[in-house]
């Protein structure tokens, strides 16, 4: 009985040097392996589109594409070829007879490897099986690679090649590239919709003397002309409320933020943010305005405010739920806070593996508490509202309720995806909050500081203002149906490699 022999698979090192021979070939040949352009006429989209109803056997003699991408497969048949080749909107075929080629194209085709971008120019035609086919009369190389790409069927198996070699992942991987074009749609659609509403599109300092806005640690740089540091802005929030003073009524900043903290499925330092504040409203108001956005965004996406997360059917559409953080806790936790001490409070926190070494504020173990019993639950949208005042230096006092602002935060599938106020605008009380946060620094490294201008600007006067903040990357997580941020960020953060 005969042995099953396997056919050998080449190293990486053997296809490499097989490419750059083939390339020193083309060279000897005259041929430009990288020219300067190739004039399109046509993508693979539009010829589906155009000339998909071409039957099986059917030529047309024009008119002539021209057509550049990616060879992603070839099948040699004696003295034919087909290929596929891929764009950014897709594959399609290509048949090569190498009689019908110039002698110079044969040339570059036989010296072809997968990979490889080329240009194609010729009629379409259907297959005998009724394949859409461009019939190539030209076939010119426009860049000779030296790298060999992913097998085609393993792919990117180590995930973190996916990250680190995006342009792997893409050139791979269809579905990716379906993921990056949703979330410029995903952007595309929140100015859509919030230029509609009269806003006014706006760019704040990415570079700051002061920054603030946010409980984080910054990334510290410094200006070597000014001999100055300055930081990495970790919220547009300050500029913002300026500009409101300045009689901007509408604003919003579609913006990157950087906060010097840890990473995880969730969390990248360097992350879209966008900010909305609108003067004489609060955070009533902005609820109705944060919800019907995100089903706005939905209907656009996905088609329908009914979208599926991780196994899980999640219902967008208006209203939802609305929860104070004590009920939450509460519900979920199963006891009141109002009715332990703060000692008492600190002990549950310790149960609850708290972070804090020591008693913080009642505030903050209430903010920690919650974390704990209650977020996970929060699966379908739920707007927390009313924190402790110690947790929300710039937010205005409950109208109602003592020790306690009016603020939300959206939570979804478990994950916080915004913040809002009513915004603080009593210069005084600022400056008292500000003050507190100063002195809280000496211990904790994310509260805020001192902003003397800030202060200045709201004594000029701020209007009664509804302020938001929504994470733009955990929206298009949720829209894409994506487990971990780093699928949804082209280039996430990563730690170097050896």
């Amino acid at each position: 009985m005969a042995e099953k022999v396997e056919k050998e698979v080449p190293s990486d090192n053997v296809i490499k040097a097989e490419k750059r021979r083939k390339l020193g070939e083309l060279r000897k040949l005259g041929i430009n392996p990288y020219p300067y352009n190739f004039e399109r006429n046509a993508n693979t989209e539009e010829l589906r589109a155009k000339y998909g109803y071409l039957k099986a056997t059917e030529h047309l003699t024009e008119p002539i594409i021209k057509i550049a991408g990616r060879v992603m497969t070839v099948r040699i048949m004696g003295k034919a070829a087909f290929f596929n080749l891929q764009d950014q909107q897709g594959t399609i075929q290509v048949y090569v007879k190498m009689a019908d080629l110039p002698p110079e194209d044969l040339q570059v085709f036989n010296l072809l490897d997968l990979g490889d971008i080329v240009g194609v120019e010729g009629p379409m035609f259907g297959t005998k099986t009724g394949e859409l086919t461009v019939e190539a009369k030209r076939f010119i190389m426009l860049a000779k690679t030296l790298e060999p790409l992913p097998d085609k069927h393993a792919g990117l198996a180590d995930i973190e090649v996916k990250y680190r070699a995006r342009y792997l992942d893409l050139i791979t991987n269809p579905h990716s590239r379906k993921i990056f074009e949703t979330r410029s749609k995903v952007m595309r659609e929140i100015r859509n919709f919030l230029d509609a509403r009269g806003f006014l599109e706006v760019e704040t300092p990415v570079l700051q003397p002061i920054y603030g806005g946010a409980s984080a640690r910054p990334f510290k740089t410094h200006h070597n002309t000014l001999d100055m540091p300055l930081f990495l802005r970790i919220s547009p929030e300050l500029y913002l409320k300026r500009l409101i003073v300045g009689g901007f009524d509408k604003v919003y900043d579609l913006t990157k933020n950087f906060r010097n903290e840890g990473i995880d499925r969730s969390h990248n330092p360097e992350f879209t943010m966008l900010e909305w504040y609108e003067a004489y409203t609060d955070y009533n108001y902005q609820m109705k305005q944060f919800e019907d956005l995100v089903a706005y965004l939905a209907k656009k996406i996905c088609g329908k405010t009914k979208i599926t997360y991780q196994g899980v059917e999640i219902d967008l559409s208006p209203p939802w739920r609305r929860l104070t953080m004590l009920d939450a806790i509460k519900e979920y936790g199963k006891f009141n806070p109002q009715d332990l001490s703060d000692a008492d409070l600190f002990e549950k926190a310790k149960e609850l593996r708290s972070v804090y070494k020591k008693a913080p504020s009642r505030g903050e173990l209430i903010a920690e508490i919650f974390e704990h019993t209650a977020e996970h639950h929060l699966v379908q949208p739920t707007f927390i509202l009313d924190h402790p005042e110690e947790i929300s230096p710039l937010t205005k006092k409950h109208r109602t309720e003592k020790g306690l602002v009016e603020r939300f935060e959206p939570f979804i599938a478990g994950m916080e995806i915004g913040n809002a106020y009513s915004e603080l605008n009593d210069p005084e009380e600022q400056r008292a909050r500000l003050m507190a946060q100063e002195k809280q620094r000496l211990v904790d490294d994310e509260a805020h500081p001192m902003d003397e201008d800030f202060i200045r600007s709201i004594e000029v006067g701020m209007p009664p203002t509804g302020g938001v903040g929504l994470g733009v990357e955990r929206i298009v997580m949720l829209l894409t149906d994506q487990a971990s941020i780093r699928d949804i960020i082209l280039f996430p953060t990563m730690r170097p490699q050896k």
